[in-house]
């Protein structure tokens, strides 16, 4: 059973790369389960896009390879040990946190711009959702951040299937997106929320 706090500083040289992405001290079986399923996105994502009668560029399929491996390896890694302790470490506050979420704006910015025409309404409300959320999961109480982060991404659900309309090719962005971001990276170790 895993228990304690591992390494608690990255490594030298690119294992320190590997160590600032994905957590010091990622077991083997972590790495498994952040790269396997990512590099099975990057393969998926552009191959269902294919399937689609869409008129793709070589731009859009490799962005929406890029980001199947992004959205499903951000969404695996965030949720482990070393990751949770790495990226919640002491001195790492809410400026980390939310600058963490702002960088993710690009991501809604390319969906927007590359797929969706210039769709501004579609950035304005899902950049303005996912910093308002983020900002309140990061200021609730430590021990109510995750049900209230669960109950953003529900919202998210719902406004995906019922308000905005699916961008083709990318009906799974958002959820993996928002899981990511709001559920994955935002909450720290279950353990750390007493």
């Amino acid at each position: 059973m895993d228990t304690g706090y591992r390494q608690s500083h990255p490594r030298s040289g690119w294992a320190g790369y590997l160590d600032r992405f994905t957590g010091p001290g990622a077991t083997p079986a972590e790495l498994w389960l952040q790269f396997l399923p990512a590099l099975g996105a990057l393969i998926a994502a552009p191959g269902y896009a294919s399937t689609l009668p869409i008129q793709w560029t070589g731009l859009q399929l490799g962005l929406i390879a890029l980001l199947g491996l992004d959205l499903v390896g951000g969404v695996l890694t965030n949720a482990t040990v070393s990751a949770k302790q790495w990226y919640h470490r002491p001195g790492q506050g809410w400026r980390q946190h939310l600058g963490f979420v702002a960088l993710h704006v690009v991501h809604v910015f390319l969906v927007a711009w590359l797929f969706r025409g210039g769709d501004w309404g579609f950035f304005g409300a899902v950049a303005g959702y996912l910093l308002g959320a983020a900002t309140v999961i990061v200021f609730s109480p430590r021990r109510l951040q995750r049900p209230v982060a669960l109950g953003l991404f529900g919202v998210v659900l719902l406004c995906d299937r019922y308000w905005l309309t699916p961008t083709p090719g990318l009906e799974w962005f958002l959820p993996f997106f928002f899981l990511k971001v709001l559920v994955s990276h935002l909450l720290p170790d279950s353990a750390e929320n007493g």
